[in-house]
């Protein structure tokens, strides 16, 4: 007989010996497990900056689905500041069709020391924790075990602070570039105090910038720089659910607003239609500032003036919305300087991102600013490498800004594989 024959019926029958028995209660496995998936809750993760590979990769006991319409649950996840530094993430678990019913938000807290690894551990523990309801209403549950870590359990106790929720940052730094007929460097650094409390928000802050550029052209030699100090510090008192007020200290020193130096102190009061504690979802609110400024220039300004002490008010509406059909947010803010209305400015903003129907979503954004106010203006103007290097600020009566965008997708309503190759 064949060598070749002999070796093929050999390696034949050695395959179905090894794949016999165990290969067919594999397959039957497979196929049980795919029938309780195929009941198991749909998930659409909805949120800014969200890991989602990382999520399917850790938490593969629900179906992942591309558009919120063909969820069972929605989870939504929005983020916002501490005053410890940290982020607090908060989930929210809206049920759709059968699971309506269900709608919860857990909350998750980061510390400011937190690498990304952590945080996104932290994340999906939350996330696992808010989905045991809906998992307990399928065949799922029958697979779910409870696990509870007693030996991480204290008693509650008072923690003494010896900082008093005070946290200082320091960040310093900066790059250069450059070719034979150019060199450039930029410096930026800060230093930050912050105290949040539920009745004091204070937050003092130093910044210094510079940003540099040479230019040799043919034996001549072109240097072209910006400089910008400021110190910003602000103490806001929590007034009620829907009311808080400050004030406000501002140094600055600003080579492209020809500003040498000025000193403003200002007094606010705002008002929030919603409640403070929805500001994740919801927030609508209207602000009232009253400033004094003593200001100092570098060169002589277009009005005549060299020095000048001014009183202005700023008054805005502001609304910011975080939905299940997407967000949204605008504001209109007007200002005016008091010796004279018609040195003021009237800016407007807004953007929104919408989900019109299943996998087709719109967004836009812009801006606009009719500027009346710019009494810092240097009577000589700039030179021609000043205007084109943006080194000093120019006139103008108006400011605008705009963007436009259309997303549509379809395909498999599913997204569980995660597949890292080649990323």
């Amino acid at each position: 007989m064949d060598k070749a024959l002999i070796r093929s019926i050999v390696s034949a029958v050695l395959i179905a010996l090894l794949a016999g028995p165990g290969a067919a209660e594999d397959k039957d496995k497979q196929t049980a497990l795919a029938e309780r998936m195929a009941k198991a809750p749909r998930v659409f993760l909805d949120g800014r900056d969200l890991q989602r590979d990382y999520f399917r990769q850790e938490v593969a006991f629900v179906n992942y689905v591309r558009d919120r319409k063909d969820a069972d649950v929605h989870v939504l996840i929005t983020i916002q500041g501490t005053g410890s530094g940290g982020r607090e993430y908060n989930f929210s678990f809206m049920g759709q069709g059968e699971f309506k019913d269900l709608n919860y938000t857990l909350k998750y807290f980061s510390n400011r020391t937190d690498v990304s690894d952590e945080v996104r551990q932290g994340m999906v523990r939350t996330f696992k924790k808010g989905l045991v309801p809906f998992v307990a209403r399928t065949p799922l549950a029958d697979f779910v075990n409870v696990v509870y870590d007693g030996t991480s359990a204290a008693p509650a106790a008072a923690v003494k602070d010896r900082w008093n929720y005070w946290i200082f940052s320091l960040n310093a730094g900066g790059d250069a570039s450059g070719v034979t007929t150019r060199k450039a460097g930029k410096f930026e650094g800060n230093v930050s105090a912050n105290r949040v409390t539920e009745a004091w928000k204070i937050r003092l802050g130093f910044n210094a910038q510079f940003d540099g550029s040479r230019y040799d052209i043919e034996g001549t030699t072109y240097k072209s720089s910006t400089e910008r100090e400021s110190f910003n510090g602000q103490a806001i008192k929590s007034l009620s659910p829907h009311w808080s007020a400050g004030v406000w200290l501002s140094l600055n020193s600003a080579s492209f607003n020809n500003i040498k130096f000025s000193v403003s102190p200002a007094v606010a009061v705002e008002y929030s239609f919603f409640s403070y504690a929805e500001a994740t979802r919801r927030q609508l609110y209207v602000q009232y500032r009253l400033s004094y400024t003593s200001l100092q220039y570098r060169e002589q300004t277009i009005y005549d003036k060299m020095r000048e002490r001014l009183f202005r008010q700023t008054l805005s509406l502001n609304l910011e919305l975080m939905q299940p059909w997407g967000n949204a947010a605008a504001s209109i803010r007007g200002s005016h300087y008091l010796h004279d209305l018609k040195l003021n400015r009237l800016e407007l903003n807004g953007s929104v991102s919408f989900r019109i129907f299943k996998g087709f979503s719109f967004w836009a954004g812009g801006g606009y600013s009719a500027i009346h106010d710019q009494i810092s203006l240097p009577a000589a103007g700039a030179t021609l490498d000043q205007i084109l290097l943006m080194r000093k600020d120019q006139a103008t009566t108006y400011s605008f800004r705009f963007n436009l965008g259309l997303s549509f997708s379809f395909g498999s309503m599913y997204s569980n594989v995660v597949n890292p190759r080649f990323e």
